[in-house]
């Protein structure tokens, strides 16, 4: 079925029901970042296969909203003629609603989609103008995806407390304990990745991110009940997680959120969907608004989840050096390969070493121009062959059993010249001033994000996403609440916690540079007047010192990358033999 068909089928099925307007958000039922293949509404609507975004259907007219990061991307798949392109940030979808249409309008949204902080706004924002929010969870786009893939269901993996660090059963009550200091009965703990990490599971069934998809109720007690697909559930369960987790199918969630009548349970309106605290209200139930109880300690890593994420991120860069020599082998030959050949042969290398278990995003494969869409995926297009004097920059990361990984390395191709070499320096800087950072305790990734820009903004260049995100152990690769960016947190950096460091620079129809590597706060040693953290890195594969203008780094800086390239290469050079270890000597070369 073609765009416009999907289109006027969606708009019939309005007129029906008596919608005069329609949103679809880049979302499922779980609301995680990675959506498995079908509940990909917003993808089947409009064509749009970027990570975040919203589409509003009218009775005539359509409209797709993106952030900056795919304000490019949007106008190559998304058809003008059928959509109107809006900036996510700069014209909220809301706001463009309430703006647009006229009083009596009434509006379909699916309350399972949505979080309840999202949703009261959007009742109290369209109400003042005069219109009207529906919620519809028998969701439209369902009945007109008439080729709708089935879902995946497989039985979930059993974390060992060896990766784990700490058994569930002291997780749930550790975190019980909290709800008692809250006054609540219970605790929804509806983002899977929280209930994955709170009982030590797995799951297989979302491309990239290991989650169970599922929902829990978390009692004072530490005992908890799970919603979950029989399906999911693997043999040796109960014997796992402790005879104090009761399983039910996941469709009985609904009702059993409407028998807690009399209950104080505690939600969290930005992490939770609006349907299931919406049940919790109509039953009766006290809701006790705050951040999911699991977030905290989840960021906070314990000593054995920061060696397996150390061991890990050794396997990897083994991995990407290995990548990274073949690449080079390859354009002495002077062959030049394409995107997706590029980002196969990574998967290939990666896919060798022990505990992988497939990647932790769609890998960014990016040449030449393509770079300049910072979050490109060679999969939506005819993917390019590299161009000779440019750069590629490839973003990608693993999921291993024992720790996370993420890394961008930018590559020059020939000769990139001047320019190129110019503003990978700056990037570079503003990546080793976050590295060095010492900082007391409360502050937050908010406080730090400028030293990362800085000498971008000195000459007047930024990027439009955030400096650095939280990554979890065989967990979500953007995990919060955790994070370093321009937009405020209220979340102070904590040890244990691990981080991106990741500044960019893109320029629209050239290039694109990013450098990125994975660290975790540390406490300073001391003795010291202040307590201090800092960072230390996880991340060990060389920058491409052939991007160096060496002539903008201070001595101070220099020292740095020296430092950096002589761990990596007394980590790695045991790992490495014949071409690859020749390799890894010349491109750890002291600077100074």
């Amino acid at each position: 079925m073609k765009l416009e068909s999907r289109l006027q089928a969606l708009r019939g099925l309005m007129a029906e029901r008596n919608y005069d307007a329609l949103i679809i958000p880049r979302a499922d039922e779980h609301l995680g970042e990675y959506i498995p293949e079908h509940n990909e509404r917003l993808r089947w609507v409009s064509g749009f296969t970027g990570s975040a975004g919203m589409v509003i259907v009218l009775s005539g007219q359509a409209a797709i909203f993106v952030d900056g990061r795919y304000t490019v991307q949007v106008r190559q798949q998304v058809p003008s003629d059928l959509f109107q392109y809006h900036h996510l940030r700069d014209e909220p979808p809301l706001e463009w609603l309430a703006q647009s249409q006229a009083a009596g309008t009434r509006v379909a949204v699916d309350p399972r989609l949505h979080n309840l902080q999202w949703y009261r706004q959007a009742q109290t924002l369209l109400g003042a103008a005069g219109i009207s929010l529906c919620p519809d969870t028998d969701n439209l786009v369902d009945h007109c995806w008439l080729d709708r893939p089935a879902p995946k269901v497989e039985p979930a993996l059993l974390l060992d407390e060896s990766y784990s660090g700490e058994s569930s059963s002291s997780k749930r009550h550790r975190i019980g304990e909290t709800l008692v200091q809250s006054a609540a009965d219970a605790a929804l703990i509806f983002a899977p990745d929280s209930v994955s990490w709170l009982l030590n599971v797995r799951g297989r069934d979302v491309p990239c991110m290991p989650v169970l998809q599922s929902r829990a109720l978390l009692w004072s007690d530490g005992s908890l009940d799970l919603f979950v697909h029989p399906g999911r559930v693997p043999e040796g369960m109960n014997s796992h997680c402790g005879a104090d987790v009761r399983v039910h199918p996941a469709d009985a969630a609904d009702t059993f959120l409407t028998e807690l009548g009399g209950k104080r349970v505690l939600a969290d309106p930005v992490t939770a969907n609006a349907w299931s605290q919406l049940l919790l209200e109509q039953g009766g139930a006290s809701l006790v608004p705050a951040a999911d109880p699991v977030l905290l300690p989840k960021a906070c890593k314990n000593p054995v989840e920061i060696a397996g994420a150390r061991a890990a991120h050794i396997r990897d860069a083994v991995a990407v050096i290995n990548f990274l020599v073949w690449l080079d082998a390859e354009q002495s030959a002077g062959r030049r390969h394409d995107e997706a050949t590029l980002a196969d042969q990574l998967l290939a290398m990666r896919s060798s070493g022990r505990h992988f278990q497939g990647g932790s995003f769609d890998t960014i494969s990016a040449a030449g121009s393509n770079a300049a869409m910072c979050h490109y995926n060679h999969n939506n297009t005819v993917p390019a062959t590299l161009p000779d004097n440019s750069v590629y920059l490839v973003d990608s990361g693993g999921q291993y059993i024992d720790g996370t990984t993420d890394i961008t390395r930018t590559v020059a191709i020939g000769d990139p010249g001047a320019d190129i070499r110019h503003m990978f320096t700056l990037v570079l800087k503003g990546h080793i001033a976050l590295d060095q950072a010492r900082f007391p305790k409360g502050t937050t990734g908010t406080h730090l994000d400028v030293l990362a820009r800085q000498f971008l903004w000195s000459e007047g260049f930024d990027y439009d996403h955030g400096t650095g995100h939280g990554v979890g152990v065989f967990l979500s690769v953007h995990e919060g609440p955790q994070s370093i960016s321009k937009a405020w947190s209220g979340v102070p950096l904590q040890p244990g916690m691990i981080l991106s460091n990741e500044p960019g620079y893109y320029r629209d129809g050239a290039f694109g540079i990013r450098c990125e590597n994975l660290v975790t706060v540390v406490e300073v040693p001391g003795p010291l007047e202040t307590p201090m953290y800092g960072f230390d890195v996880l991340t060990l594969v060389p920058f491409d010192r052939r991007l160096l203008d060496v002539s903008l780094l201070t001595a101070d800086e220099i020292r740095w990358l020296d430092d950096y390239h002589r761990l990596v290469a007394d980590t790695l050079t045991p790992l490495l033999e014949g071409p690859e270890g020749a390799w890894l000597e010349r491109a750890t070369q002291p600077l100074a």
